[in-house]
């Protein structure tokens, strides 16, 4: 009874201001060691992964106050104790209410105390058992689902974190390795950092990996973390990665902040990558051989997750409502680090496409202010970069580069709003920036006049815009075969895809990727050049010329399979599920194999596949009608998968084949079962 009083009182008491907690206390550093425990291991004989932990937090008092909180979701407290600084035990409550834990001290405004917490728990979230691996996704409000801590992002503390787990296999946090121990059935690791972070950037990644290093022109040290079987994958995954941490190093003019700088690939991740302090952790789907490289590769997540370092991690938003400073900079300034690699044509075009992609989005009614807290991940982003590219060309290279190094060496490990920014550039630049604000931060109105006047200082975008076939007439055709850009070549191809003539296949990658795509019936004067397609180092051309081959000339389909028979593609297995499906519809090509063909498709919808991987797979069966039990029961697994997307697309498909007549006894019996 004492203890649900004291809860009802922490809540009637703290129930209006938890979100400003930081106004009552700082929490400075935590100590936490984690020992995680994998099911049916030999050190957890249990058929649930779970995880025991203890932390303790130093932290300062600001006003006086009869009680403080930590996040912490679905944990089992097993000890609670406060101490004052000289580490003596003090007479105080807690109480857990499933989402936060309550301490209640009569704590006095500035004097530091300690919290030392030893809990349970079995993450549902968070924190991710996947295979071999384990891996946290924290951001938002998530680190509290395995580790007691602060969601509010506007509280930096120094996380230190030890971890324990079964021996021979790559330990990876936040921080600087200090120390690795271990004996013949656990090991022991314990990173440190240097410097305070939010909550929901802390890290770890456990698995299966080795490593390759580089070291920055500033002497960082660089972490590339591959799994085993993927060594000759390394240098097309991690390319211009030094290159594109040096040039951020000296474009954005502050030191990276941080002891080291790691990345790690893990299965069936929920985003693209995400900027922990230190530690990228990101999908390894973007883990690609050369040829791969040429039509998905890792860069534009590399630099956006890099930049984040500085912009997200350094410095980092109060609220949603600022939350441009984070992703808005990090995609600007991961144009800029591309631009350093590729050319200003295609930084140009970045731009342009962005900016198609806001002009849908304003078409479709979903244009929203960049200060609006709700607004989509595009507006945050893309429209976030422009408005910075057309600050940058009002104010100027000098200006803007100061002001941003000021920006950052004044609120470094701290929080920030847009006018903390917005003051510096004024101040730098002597500019009276209402205008921009107005229009660009505050307006929910695109403005497209701005943007075109600004993609038209670049004369390949002049040249792009110039060039047009939409009204055909035989200047068309010379294009292909002229000076003009990649780009421009592509969108003619997209305009006249039927007055394509050999000559176009002389090419470049690009171009010829454009014809794969474009032209889907191939006359008979275009078979030859068409069929040099299936040669190209790059798996989209070879899935679309593949497929545009099979369909036009049924004559040559044993041809066109034997010779695409080894070849894979993504990790999706984009070619090899295509040839599977085609296998299965050319009859006279080994008629005695079907049954293995439909066999191995089914197979990668299978759980233990890699969720793109699956469906793709369940695409394809349900596109031949091929779902029988296996492929079934793997989809209303899929349901319950921790990626939303894969879930949601689950649930979708599992509704619509039910209401086909095939397959609704079948999944009526499953059911109930």
């Amino acid at each position: 009874m004492k203890q649900l009083c004291l809860l009802i009182c922490f809540s009637f008491f703290f129930g209006n201001v938890t979100a400003q907690q930081t106004e009552y206390v700082d929490f400075k550093r935590a100590e936490a060691a984690i020992d995680v425990f994998v099911k049916n291991s030999y050190l957890n004989k249990a058929k649930s992964n779970t995880l025991s932990g203890s932390v303790r937090y130093k932290f300062d008092v600001l006003k006086s106050v009869d009680s403080i909180f930590l996040d912490a979701k679905a944990l089992n407290f097993n000890k609670v104790f406060i101490l004052d600084r000289h580490l003596r035990v003090l007479d105080s409550v807690y109480s857990y209410d499933g989402q936060k834990l309550w301490l209640s001290y009569k704590f006095k405004k500035g004097r530091r105390y300690i919290v030392d917490i030893d809990y349970t728990s079995s993450p549902k979230k968070a924190l991710y058992f996947i295979d071999n691996q384990i891996w946290t996704q924290g951001q938002g409000k998530y680190t509290s689902h395995w580790l007691p801590s602060i969601d509010d992002v506007n509280d930096k503390i120094v996380f230190n974190l030890s971890l324990k787990c079964e021996k021979g296999y790559a330990v990876i946090a936040n921080g600087k390795l200090i120390e690795e121990t271990g004996n013949n059935h656990y090991q022991y690791v314990h990173y440190e950092m240097e410097k305070p972070m939010s909550s929901y950037l802390v890290a770890l990644v456990i698995g299966d990996y080795n490593v390759q290093t580089e070291t920055s022109k500033s002497g960082v040290p660089l972490e590339y973390y591959y799994y085993p079987e993927d060594s000759l994958k390394v240098e097309p995954t991690y390319r211009y990665t030094k290159q594109m941490f040096d040039f951020l190093e000296e474009e954005i003019g502050f030191p990276y902040p941080w002891q080291n700088y790691k990345q790690v690939p893990v299965k069936d991740f929920l985003y693209s990558g995400m900027e922990n302090t230190s530690l990228t952790i990101f999908s390894d789907s973007f883990v690609v051989d050369s040829t791969a490289f040429n039509d998905k590769n890792y860069i534009t997540v590399n630099a956006h997750e890099l930049a984040h370092q500085w912009f997200g991690d350094l410095v980092t938003a109060t609220s949603g409502e600022h939350h441009w400073l984070q992703e808005g900079f990090a995609t600007y300034y991961a144009l800029l680090a591309e631009r350093d690699v590729f050319g200003d044509n295609h930084y140009y075009w970045q731009l342009f496409e962005n900016a198609q992609e806001l002009i849908a989005q304003e078409v479709a009614g979903q244009s929203t202010s960049l200060l609006n807290p709700k607004s989509s991940s595009t507006t945050f982003y893309k429209k976030g970069a422009w408005a910075l590219h057309v600050l940058r060309e009002q104010v100027g290279d000098v200006a803007f580069k100061t002001a941003v190094k000021t920006y950052l060496e004044k609120h470094q490990f701290a929080n920030v709003e847009t006018n903390d920014f917005i003051s510096e550039v004024e101040a730098v630049s002597g500019q009276d920036l209402t205008g921009f604000v107005n229009e660009w931060l505050l307006e929910s109105k695109l403005p497209e006049d701005a943007m075109v006047k600004s993609l038209k200082q670049s004369s390949f975008m002049q040249e792009y815009f110039m060039v047009d076939c939409e009204a055909y007439t035989s200047k068309c055709k010379d294009y292909l075969s002229s000076y003009v850009s990649d780009k421009a070549k592509v969108k003619v191809i997209s305009q006249i895809p039927d007055k394509i003539e050999t000559s176009a296949f002389q090419n470049n990658l690009e171009v010829r990727q454009a014809i794969a795509k474009y032209v889907g019936e191939i006359p008979m004067e275009l078979k030859l050049a068409y069929e040099s397609l299936l040669d190209d180092e790059s798996y989209t051309t070879i899935e679309a010329a593949l497929y545009n081959l099979w369909a036009n000339f049924p004559e040559d389909r044993i041809k066109y399979l034997q010779k695409t028979k080894d070849i894979v593609g993504f990790n999706d297995y984009n070619v090899r599920l295509l040839w599977l499906a085609l296998h299965l519809n050319t009859v006279e090509y080994q008629p005695e194999k079907k049954q293995d063909v439909l066999e191995e498709l089914i197979s990668y919808s299978l759980p233990g596949q890699h969720f793109e991987l699956r469906l793709n797979a369940f695409n394809y069966l349900k596109l031949l009608g091929g779902f029988e039990r296996k492929s079934i029961t793997s989809l209303f697994e899929a349901r319950k998968h921790h990626n939303w997307r894969f879930s949601k697309y689950a649930k979708n498909l599992l509704a619509e084949l039910e209401t086909n007549d095939n397959y609704k006894s079948l999944i009526n019996t499953l059911k109930k079962n």
